[in-house]
C-alpha cells in the first residue's frame, strides 16, 4: 500500500506540482512546519542558557517535530480511511502526500537559472541562483553560477525528491511528513552559527541519519540514468562516486553530486564564499569547470531521467505486489 501511495504522490506532483492558488490561500505544509520551528527557536533558544541546556532544548524540538509529523500523518490517514472507500482514501492520501515532494518545483527553480543566463545575462543568473543556494552569489562568474545550480539540483534531488518518497514508501504519510519536518529543521537551525551550533545539533545529526539511504539511492538513480542517456558516462560516474563522495563536506550530499559530476564530465563543489568568508572545499569530479547554461540543461536532462527511473521502479513494485 505504501508503494502505491508513493506512486500516486510522485505522479501527482510531477503532473501538477503544488497549485499557486492553494499556496496563496493556505500556504504550504513546509511553511507550517517552518513556522513551528521558528516559534521554538524564538521561545526556547535563549542565549542566556548554557551550551548543554541549548543542546537539550534542541533535542526536545526534534522530538516535538517527529511527534507532530507522525501524528498528523496518522490523523490524515485515519480520517480518510473513516470517510472514504479504500481506493478513494488511498488516492486522496497520495494527493496530500504530493506536497511533501519538490520534484517539479526543483526543476523549475534550476531551469530558471539557465533561462536567466541565456536570456538576460550574468547578473540575472546570479539573482536566480541566489534563490536556491546559501552562498554569496554577488561575485560569481557564469561558471560558478552554473556550478551552484547543478550542485543544488543534485543535493535537492536527494533531499527533496528521493528522501521523502523513500520514507513515504517505507512508512506512509507519517514517515514522509516526519522526514520533511526533520529536513526543514536542519535547513533552518541545523547550521553552525553561534546561535544554532548547540540548539540545532540534534536536528542536523538526525537529518544526516535519515538522509543516508536516500543519498545512496539518488546516486544509484543518477548512475543508471547516465547509462541510459547518450553522451553521458555511467562508468565515469561510478569512478567519481567511489573516489570523491566520501570527501564532501556533507556525509550525504557528496553522493548525488559526485554521481552527477562524473556522469556529465564536470567538476562541482570547490571553494565558495559564505557570509563573506571563503571556504576551501575540495573539488568533486575531475572534468570541465568552465560551465555554462548548457551544462545546467544537461544536468536537468539527467535529473528528469533519474526521476523517471524512480517512478518506473515504484510502478514495478506496485505491479509485483498486486500479482502476489
Amino acid at each position: 500500500m505504501f508503494a502505491a501511495l508513493a506512486l500516486i504522490a510522485v505522479a501527482t506532483e510531477a503532473a501538477a506540482g503544488y497549485p499557486d492558488g492553494l499556496y496563496r490561500r493556505i500556504g504550504h505544509p513546509v511553511t507550517w512546519i517552518g513556522g513551528l520551528i521558528a516559534w521554538c527557536d524564538k521561545a526556547w533558544n535563549s542565549e542566556a542558557l548554557s551550551h548543554d541546556e541549548r543542546r537539550w532544548r534542541g533535542i526536545y524540538v526534534l522530538v516535538l517535530l517527529l511527534a507532530v509529523g507522525v501524528l498528523s500523518g496518522l490523523a490524515i490517514t485515519a480520517f480518510l480511511g473513516e470517510f472514504f472507500h479504500d481506493a478513494v482514501a488511498l488516492l486522496l492520501a497520495g494527493v496530500a502526500g504530493s506536497s511533501m515532494l519538490a520534484q517539479r518545483s526543483l526543476h523549475a527553480h534550476v531551469g530558471a537559472v539557465a533561462s536567466a543566463l541565456e536570456t538576460d545575462g550574468l547578473e540575472a543568473g546570479r539573482r536566480a541562483v541566489s534563490m536556491i543556494v546559501g552562498r554569496d552569489t554577488r561575485a560569481l562568474d557564469e561558471a560558478a553560477v552554473s556550478r551552484a545550480a547543478i550542485e543544488s539540483l543534485a543535493e535537492n534531488f536527494s533531499d527533496g525528491v528521493v528522501a521523502p518518497l523513500f520514507w513515504m514508501a517505507v512508512a506512509g504519510l507519517p514517515g514522509a511528513i516526519a522526514y520533511k519536518a526533520i529536513n526543514t529543521a536542519d535547513s533552518m537551525i541545523g547550521h553552525k552559527s553561534p546561535r544554532h551550533l548547540a540548539f540545532g545539533w540534534a536536528s542536523a545529526r538526525f537529518d544526516d541519519l535519515v538522509n543516508l539511504p536516500a543519498s545512496r539511492l539518488s546516486a544509484f538513480w543518477l548512475v543508471l540514468a547516465a547509462a541510459l542517456s547518450p553522451g553521458l558516462s555511467a562508468p565515469r560516474a561510478i569512478e567519481v562516486l567511489l573516489r570523491d563522495a566520501g570527501h564532501h563536506r556533507s556525509p550525504n550530499a557528496g553522493w548525488p553530486e559526485a554521481a552527477m559530476a562524473g556522469a556529465l564530465g564536470i567538476r562541482l563543489s570547490g571553494p565558495r564564499i559564505y557570509d563573506g568568508v571563503e571556504v576551501a572545499e575540495r573539488w568533486v569530479g575531475d572534468g570541465r569547470d568552465e560551465l555554462t547554461a548548457r551544462d545546467i540543461r544537461a544536468a536537468l536532462d539527467l535529473y528528469r531521467a533519474a526521476c523517471g527511473l524512480q517512478i518506473a521502479a515504484l510502478v514495478l513494485i506496485v505491479v509485483v505486489s498486486l500479482m502476489f
